[in-house]
């Protein structure tokens, strides 16, 4: 575990679904204890491996909309109709409070929400699939959806594509370990001026 630290930063990892962000950003909050993880709230269905308060804050509509009337949100979204993602205030208060560094894995649009909120303070990275072909194939092997969600969710990934130039960085996710080290080297070169030296 790499540790030392300085004050407030935010990585933001985005990606079109099925591009591999959230095992990319697993990688790094367990390669680095300078970082934690923002946990987003949503209105989805929680799965069957997923806790509440870990993975997400699980919340009614009701509640997300009650919280979005209160002012509670950096940033928010219906991705799908009464289906919300956003980013609750009091999350990023948590973790710079710990004296950690803020990692986001979040939709697009809240990416570009949050970067333009905090500028400098903040490195926005967009995971990119080697090809929207095998983004596809990773999506429908999955099996998790119907196939009207599907192409749903494939609409939705062929948009978010054309956001990529909006992030500070991209990251072409195609051999795993590669795109870990590459990943590690923004990291430290953000937090740092430059990338750690390797340990004997």
């Amino acid at each position: 575990m790499k540790t030392i630290s300085q004050q407030g930063k935010m990585f933001i990892f985005t990606a079109p679904s099925g591009a591999g962000k959230t095992t990319i950003v697993r990688h790094l909050l367990d390669t680095y204890d300078f970082l934690d993880f923002s946990i987003s709230a949503t209105t989805r269905d929680m799965r069957a491996h997923e806790v509440d308060g870990k993975d997400y804050y699980f919340l009614t509509p009701e509640e997300f909309r009650t919280k979005v009337d209160n002012d509670e949100f950096i940033e928010w979204e219906e991705v799908y109709e009464d289906q919300y993602y956003g980013t609750l205030k009091s999350e990023v208060d948590r973790v710079w409070e710990s004296g950690k560094h803020i990692v986001f894995d979040i939709e697009v649009k809240g990416a570009t929400n949050i970067k333009q909120l905090y500028g400098d303070r903040c490195h926005a990275i967009f995971i990119k699939p080697p090809s929207i072909e095998i983004l596809i194939e990773r999506l429908t092997n999955r099996k998790t959806e119907s196939d009207s969600s599907l192409k749903k969710r494939i609409a939705r990934v062929k948009r978010e594509m054309t956001y990529q130039d909006s992030f500070d960085a991209i990251l072409v996710n195609d051999l795993l370990k590669v795109a870990f080290k590459e990943a590690e080297f923004m990291v430290e070169t953000f937090v740092y001026g430059k990338p750690f030296e390797e340990e004997e």
